[in-house]
């Protein structure tokens, strides 16, 4: 199985590992601007997690899974092996309601995916770009999967155009300069899978806008992990998988579609959950009619794009996992990990490390280039007992709600002292 593992080259050091559990004393709430004593203790609380071998600080390829999710999942295999009545449609209903209102989005304008990429293409696809000629503008801090995307597209007569960072970051400036009246879609990462830079999302948008493109931003390292409004950003579309910050697990994510666009995409997939109206006229008792089936398309996301079933397993996952994001607050969550991740930006090139994330980003995840990065770090931190994203010439670290300090102190000491 291939994953969406953000280690093109390599894979993660440590991919399965649990964690240790921690006792934790609820945090006050985050004053806007006031930044949270570094605590030696995690913000987790007992029985969140399993016990743990190594102190997992890899949440960036995959987050551990929470044991009360876990339960929820245990709990809906036992339904269906007791063939038990489980109500998919109130999940869902609640798993939407939770997500929409993370991203301040309305449930009506989310369509279940089966990954951030299936969102992607679902959205180059109704677009019909190749047919409708003109140009894309992307950037190199986007996702490495979707250069295949782009590049097929270029081929396809395309005009695409990558914006390259400067010392880790891109300024609206450059897509400004980059977008013209012939472009169709502006595609990016609200936060990079690279180095964790966060994109000024309005204002790239409104730029987009004043010359007729629209943005699709993928947001699987943002969602959960810093602020967002999708309605005051004006993004077109958005999409994510739920295995990373939303701890849910692989083969299900949700699409955004601002409603007022849908007018502008092309149904190009159809499936019967895009449904809203269907009478048959084939069966025996059927009303007579002049064709096979009366079928009406939902004038919603999922109308555009939903096809077939999709994981319950995962929605029950979610239904806690979701909850639980908004009872802890993004806020207190990214407030929780800031001097973790000062901590490192202090550290690290002390040791000799180059760190390749910008000093002012809020997201969880830090990045750091090394030659033969997954060569040099592998033993030292296996012998210590620290699992972070190991790739071929960087390695990265992703502090998640549940590590701490310690988890970071731990790290710090087990990196080698570079000459």
């Amino acid at each position: 199985m291939i994953q969406r593992s953000d280690s093109p080259s390599e894979p993660a050091l440590c991919r399965r590992t649990l964690l240790r559990g921690a006792a934790l004393l609820p945090l006050a709430p985050a004053v806007a601007g006031e930044a949270l004593a570094a605590s030696p203790t995690s913000f987790a609380k007992p029985g969140d997690f399993a016990p743990m071998a190594k102190v997992y600080l890899d949440s960036g390829t995959m987050h551990p899974v929470p044991l009360p999710a876990k339960a929820a999942v245990d709990a809906y295999f036992q339904s269906r092996a007791e063939m038990r009545e489980w109500s998919s449609h109130d999940t869902e209903v609640r798993i939407k309601a939770a997500f929409a209102r993370l991203i301040n989005a309305a449930p009506k304008d989310l369509a279940f995916v089966q990954s951030t990429t299936a969102g992607e293409q679902s959205i180059v696809d109704a677009l019909d770009l190749p047919a409708a000629k003109g140009s894309v503008v992307t950037d190199t801090l986007h996702f490495f999967g979707s250069f295949w995307l782009y590049d097929q597209l270029g081929k396809q007569g395309v005009d695409v155009r990558w914006i390259r960072p400067t010392a880790g970051r891109i300024d609206p400036d450059a897509y400004e300069k980059a977008i013209g009246p012939d472009t169709r879609l502006v595609s990016l990462s609200l936060v990079s899978t690279y180095n964790g830079f966060e994109h000024d999302l309005k204002r790239i948008c409104e730029i987009a806008h004043a010359r007729g493109a629209l943005v699709y931003a993928d947001i699987i390292h943002a969602a959960g992990t810093v602020p967002i409004d999708v309605k005051a950003s004006g993004v077109d579309f958005a999409a994510t998988a739920s295995y990373k910050w939303l701890m849910g697990d692989f083969g299900l994510g949700f699409l955004y579609v601002r409603p007022d666009r849908l007018a502008r995409l092309k149904r190009k997939r159809f499936g019967y959950y895009q449904l809203d109206g269907f009478k048959p006229h084939v069966y025996p008792y059927d009303e007579p009619g002049q064709t096979i089936a009366d079928m009406t398309p939902r004038a919603d996301a999922e109308g555009m794009f939903a096809m077939g079933t999709h994981s319950h397993a995962v929605m029950a996952q979610l239904d806690w996992s979701l909850a639980k994001l908004l009872e802890l607050g993004v806020d207190r969550i990214m407030a929780h990990r800031q001097p973790m991740l000062r901590r490192l930006h202090e550290a690290l090139p002390a040791k000799g490390y180059e760190v390749a994330t910008p000093r002012d980003c809020r997201s969880p995840l830090l990045t750091c280039v090394l030659p033969d990065a997954h060569k040099t770090l592998a033993e030292p931190l296996n012998r210590a007992g620290v699992a972070i994203t190991l790739s071929r010439n960087r390695f990265r670290i992703c502090p998640s709600w549940f590590n701490s300090m310690d988890d970071i102190e731990r790290l710090i000491a087990a990196l080698p002292t570079l000459s």
